[in-house]
């Protein structure tokens, strides 16, 4: 897997992948300390465990030959850098892992339904006859796009969908409540107010 790869939110292995990378980052960053240790304890990187001959010439000559302020073959902006990129992908894993859990549910309007689809990550507004051009203008408006493979108006399923479709008075749920209350999580203070 490339270090640099984008993974997107719709995939169905993202967590698993995205953990896979916080991995190899925390890898990293504990060689980079390592490496770090030894060469301010030695004066080198030669015979520091896990670095090569060829690798430890290199991490010398970069650090003899480099700005004065770097005093080791792993820059502190390096370090800093890759602790950032950790607990970015540790927060990333937390949001998808409590938005597979929340269940979110579709729901029945005057002339279509909602329907969570969690398999393609989507949630999408599918309708009895073509929306009116002013309700089309409005689910664009609200980040909603036709897709033609699906037949149905969608975005991808998150909290942001339920409360772009809330404030679509043509898709609200027949039961008069709002699509946010229908949520299993819902919480009271989010409610209608977004």
């Amino acid at each position: 897997m490339s270090y640099n790869r984008i993974i997107s939110s719709d995939d169905p292995q993202a967590v698993e992948k995205l953990t896979a990378k916080l991995e190899a980052c925390q890898k990293r960053q504990k060689f980079m300390k390592t490496v770090n240790s030894f060469y301010r304890k030695n004066g080198t990187a030669h015979g520091c465990p896990g670095v090569s001959e060829e690798t430890a010439e290199r991490m010398d000559e970069a650090v003899r030959t480099g700005y004065s302020w770097v005093t080791a073959p792993f820059p502190s902006y390096e370090l800093s850098n890759n602790n950032a990129e950790i607990r970015r992908l540790k927060q990333r894993i937390e949001q998808l892992s409590v938005s597979q859990k929340l269940g979110y549910v579709g729901w029945t309007f005057d002339g279509g339904e909602a329907v969570a689809n969690t398999d393609n990550n989507r949630l999408q507004l599918i309708f009895d006859e073509k929306p009116s051009e002013e309700q089309r203008t409005a689910l664009k408006r609200n980040g909603f796009h036709w897709s033609p493979s699906e037949q149905a108006w969608q975005r991808q399923l998150n909290d942001n969908a339920i409360y772009a479709a809330s404030r679509l008075d043509f898709v609200c749920p027949e039961s008069d409540e709002s699509p946010v209350q229908l949520q299993p999580k819902a919480k009271p203070s989010q409610q209608q107010e977004r």
